[in-house]
């Protein structure tokens, strides 16, 4: 017998495992239902506030090279690149919008690094509060990172990945530390004879690499979850409830958030936030605007215009980028380094926010794309937004 689960997503819901839920095609339903696979706490917004999706996008059914053969018109592109939820916004307001079949406009769908970006606003807030101090050791704040690679490395270090740290974010990796790692946060099921450990104990057993902190841009998730153990330590709150007060009541998001946790509590700030499409846009539209939701400011607009600028090129291109030949990296935000100050927010499996300044335009792209890297599938991604904006203008 066929059930309702199945012809929805073609395996049953019991297929579905700790094991498996990052592959496809399981990837499908559990991007969008992480609280049923790992331990989640939720990120409440003022109140639930259900949306309903534009009735017609005719933007996405238009004739357009999206540079990619086959796929002739921006929906036929969605669909391509194992999109879930699309929002398009221009001024302001939703010009077009695209739900897969499995998906819908209140879907609480993982946002995987973007996690890190939003982990930053939040961290930006305390900073203009005078909670954070950027330029002032780790372990001001964390005094028992003492002896691993964040013992003497500062918090600007963490936010800009500057952090010499001896990892390698190999994604397939089943055996070594990232595995270890994964195994931390509870994304993967525990080994026989490995050594149960939280996400900070895992921390702190990190190494320093055999360079100086400060220099090349090095990408490695493990600094973000440090952020938000760091935002915790500052402030003397939980980070559910620093997000929820600080940024997403305030920015008025119509659904509460989620943020996966370990076994003690801490939030994976780096990978594990959940939010709807919609609420994610909001985020773009107010960095357009300065830190403003409805003329209040919720970040400072100081802080916003230092992540949208202060980013070093030189650390980018000593890292030897394969994408964005002419960006920066600043505050967990990648800058396009183009003329149209293109800035965005990217998480592995096709997570997007790109947010334009040049045409006032914010796209949202969440998806569930097989591979979690693909190069390929990234420039096609950056390249499709960049033609959408023009195309909307």
């Amino acid at each position: 017998m066929t059930t309702e689960f199945k012809s929805a997503y073609g395996f049953e819901r019991r297929d579905v495992t700790l094991a498996n839920w990052r592959t496809a095609p399981f990837s499908r339903w559990s991007f969008q239902n992480l609280r049923e696979i790992v331990p989640t706490a939720e990120i409440r917004a003022t109140a639930e506030q259900p949306e309903t999706a534009l009735e017609s996008s005719p933007l996405l059914d238009a004739p357009l090279d999206t540079g990619v053969a086959d796929t002739k018109t921006p929906r036929a592109f969605l669909d391509y690149t194992h999109t879930d939820a699309f929002v398009m916004m221009k001024g302001g307001r939703i010009i077009a919008e695209h739900y897969a079949p499995h998906c819908h406009v209140n879907a609480r769908h993982i946002v995987f690094s973007i996690s890190k970006s939003l982990t930053a606003l939040v961290s930006g807030i305390l900073e203009g509060q005078g909670a954070i101090d950027p330029d002032r050791p780790v372990t001001d704040y964390l005094p028992e990172a003492k002896g691993s690679v964040y013992g003497d490395c500062s918090f600007r270090d963490v936010l800009d990945m500057r952090v010499s740290l001896d990892f390698e974010e190999a994604y397939l990796d089943k055996m070594g530390a990232f595995a270890r790692y994964r195994r931390a946060t509870l994304w993967n099921p525990a080994e026989a004879g490995t050594p149960t450990e939280t996400l900070l104990e895992f921390l702190l057993t990190l190494k320093k690499a055999d360079r100086a902190h400060g220099g090349r841009f090095y990408y490695a998730s493990p600094n973000s979850d440090l952020l938000g153990i760091l935002i915790e330590r500052a402030s003397g709150r939980r980070y559910i409830d620093l997000f929820s007060d600080l940024l997403w009541k305030p920015l008025g998001a119509k659904n509460h958030a989620l943020v996966s946790v370990d076994a003690a509590g801490s939030a994976r700030s780096a990978g594990g936030v959940c939010v709807t499409a919609r609420d994610l846009a909001r985020i773009g539209q107010m960095l357009l605007d300065g830190g403003t939701v409805d003329g209040r400011q919720v970040v400072p607009a100081a802080w916003v215009e230092d992540m949208k600028t202060a980013g070093d090129p030189e650390a980018w291109k000593q890292s030897g980028p394969t994408f964005l030949p002419n960006g920066r990296y600043r505050s967990k935000w990648y800058q396009s380094g183009e003329a149209d100050g293109a800035f965005c927010a990217i998480g592995i499996h096709g997570q997007w926010l790109y947010v334009d300044p040049s045409t006032e335009t914010v796209i949202v792209k969440l998806s569930s794309q097989p591979n979690p890297l693909d190069d390929e599938l990234k420039h096609d991604n950056f390249a499709f937004f960049r033609t959408m904006c023009r195309a909307a203008t």
